[in-house]
C-alpha cells in the first residue's frame, strides 16, 4: 500500500534548488552578466540566500564572478560541460536516505539484519545516476532555429519611389 503518498519523497535542500535555477538562468543568458538581484527577483528567492550559493558556484569553479558597479557573474564553462549530478552532489551536503545511512549517528537496532538498507541505497543510486546522465545544456530550451532559407525583400513605399 502506498501509504497515501501520490509522488516520490526525495527531495533536494533548497540550497540545491536555488542552484540549478541559478544555474539554469545563466545558461538561458549565455556569457552575459547577471546579478543576484536580477534572479532573487525572478525566483522570488532571499538575496542572502543567493549569495551563499553564488559563492558556492565561484569556489567549486562553475561559475565566474566579477565584482565591481558592473559586476555579476556568468557560467565559467559551456552548459554541455557542467553535470548536473556533480552538481548536486556539490551542493547537498548528504544523501542519507535514512538515519541508517549517517555512519556518526546510527541510533537504529537493526543494521546487521535490515534489507532495507540496501534498498534505499540503490534507490539513491539510481537517482544520482539519473542526474549523472544530464548536463545543463540537456536542461535548457533549444534556441528557434534562424530560417535561413526564406528570401528578405524590402519595398519602398509609392511616394518615397518618386
Amino acid at each position: 500500500m502506498a501509504m497515501g503518498y501520490t509522488c516520490p519523497i526525495m527531495r533536494l535542500t533548497s540550497f540545491t534548488d536555488y542552484t540549478l535555477r541559478t544555474l539554469l538562468h545563466l545558461g538561458s543568458n549565455p556569457g552575459r552578466l547577471v546579478t543576484i538581484q536580477e534572479i532573487a527577483d525572478l525566483h522570488s528567492i532571499s538575496k542572502n540566500h543567493l549569495m551563499k550559493v553564488v559563492h558556492e558556484l565561484g569556489r567549486n569553479g562553475v561559475i565566474e564572478t566579477i565584482r565591481g558597479r558592473n559586476g555579476g557573474f556568468r557560467l565559467a564553462h559551456k552548459p554541455a560541460d557542467i553535470n548536473i549530478g556533480a552538481v548536486v552532489r556539490q551542493s547537498e551536503s548528504d544523501f542519507y536516505m535514512a538515519e541508517c545511512f549517517d555512519p556518526g549517528g546510527n541510533p537504529c537496532g537493526l543494521v546487521k539484519d535490515c534489507g532495507l538498507k540496501g534498498v534505499l541505497g540503490n534507490a539513491t543510486a539510481a537517482y544520482l545516476g539519473e542526474l549523472d546522465r544530464h548536463t545543463l545544456a540537456s536542461l535548457l530550451p533549444e534556441p528557434a532555429p534562424r530560417d535561413a532559407s526564406i528570401p528578405m525583400t524590402f519595398q519602398r513605399k509609392e511616394a518615397e519611389a518618386a
